[in-house]
């Protein structure tokens, strides 16, 4: 779209989404300053089309800051939004601990550990029947998908997501994958099948583009970041998300220096919590320069630190560690991969390492994202298939 800036680019998206579809719309949002700016938007074009309210999901993982909560709640409450406040128990991941992998949000068994009791407004949704096909501790990813199915109801259906390239590889990739196909070719959208197509109607933006969009509208925002630039990280650092996370655990500490009252909560909630605020960006959790104990070799080190974990951890990450193998024997590597390789070849994944498996033990990287795997469909089923058979 030649001579129009990202924020005129992204109201021809939304306009063009809610043309085509109709009420068929609904804006998956997360209380980030991404979903945000594109729900801000939603609420001026769905109001010029008049094809109000504007449908949104928002799912409430418990264990979050109390700003976002608030700024959740402004958003949700708004007359012109029809929200799907989802306060229901599902299987999330937790990165900071070998022994608890999982945890389940809204777990009813655990409710003396909630962070916060589930809020009472207009939209929530914490009946266990409201959804056809929830089932008890389900995967986030998992009701996400059916979630979109349900909404469809088997019309063409267009669920808005505000994720940007600029943010990570996976997130370039997901928007570039041509595979799941695309709503009239549109760079910008994927069909994710049941006649449901994601649209990313800022994909293009910068960091930059998103504060200036909020500052010149005066739209209101998660005030949370503000206190997590007030400690020093820049405005490309700053995200929110479940607080247990492979990504999002490397912000673990500021739950506390942001809001002490709710981490005195969140380090009681799961196994692990305060382990991953003291070490969240140490070598301990395979960040930074990971020291190598005197007398092993990388491989050694590996072997010991398979021996080291439970059974079904172990078992775990051999089957993701044969994959890796056999590929790179059959791709530059006959003889088997080396000890080390450069590093800076190792940080790009372009070659292959006994150091890279055992950062991804030390990292706790169920996920072997490191390794250049990527979640797949009903991963943790097969992960607690595992477990069951192997026992606690």
């Amino acid at each position: 779209m030649p001579d129009i800036n990202v924020f005129q680019a992204a109201k021809q998206r939304i306009t063009a989404i809610y043309q085509e579809f109709g009420h068929q719309v609904y804006f998956s949002f997360s209380a980030g300053k991404d979903s945000s700016v594109m729900l801000h938007l939603a609420l001026e074009i769905a109001r010029d089309l008049d094809v109000l309210p504007v449908n949104v999901l928002f799912i409430d993982l418990e264990a979050q800051y109390t700003h976002t909560i608030n700024h959740a709640t402004e958003m949700l409450t708004h007359p012109d939004v029809n929200p799907y406040w989802v306060c229901l128990p599902l299987h999330l991941r937790n990165a900071v601990s070998m022994y608890q992998p999982q945890w389940v949000c809204w777990n009813l068994s655990e409710k003396e550990k909630w962070v916060r009791e589930i809020p009472q407004h207009p939209g929530v949704i914490n009946d266990t029947a409201f959804f056809p096909f929830y089932r008890y501790g389900m995967e986030f990813e998992e009701f996400i998908f059916e979630f979109g199915k349900w909404f469809a109801q088997g019309k063409p259906t267009a669920c808005g997501v505000g994720i940007r390239m600029d943010e990570s590889l996976n997130r370039y990739r997901t928007i570039h994958d041509t595979r799941k196909g695309r709503w009239n070719d549109q760079p910008w959208t994927t069909n994710t099948g049941n006649q449901v197509y994601s649209f990313y109607p800022l994909f293009d933006w910068k960091t930059e583009d998103i504060w200036a969009a909020i500052g010149k509208n005066n739209w209101s925002y998660n005030h949370i970041y503000d206190l997590m630039y007030q400690r020093g990280w820049s405005i490309h650092e700053c995200r929110i998300c479940q607080p247990y996370g492979d990504d999002q655990r490397k912000g673990l500490d500021l739950f506390r220096f942001c809001e002490p009252e709710t981490w005195a909560k969140v380090v009681d909630r799961v196994s692990g919590a305060n382990f991953g605020n003291i070490y969240c960006r140490s070598f301990l959790l395979g960040h930074k320069k990971i020291l190598l104990p005197k007398g092993h070799t990388w491989k050694s080190y590996t072997e010991f630190l398979l021996e080291t974990i439970p059974l079904y951890e172990k078992e775990w990450f051999l089957q993701k560690f044969r994959v890796f193998h056999k590929w790179w024997i059959e791709n530059g590597y006959p003889e088997g991969i080396p000890d080390t390789a450069d590093s800076h070849l190792e940080v790009s994944k372009q070659a292959p390492s006994w150091r890279r498996l055992a950062k991804t033990i030390l990292k706790n990287d169920k996920l072997c994202k490191g390794l250049s795997f990527s979640q797949t469909k009903n991963q943790f089923r097969k992960y607690r298939e595992l477990r069951e058979q192997y026992g606690e």
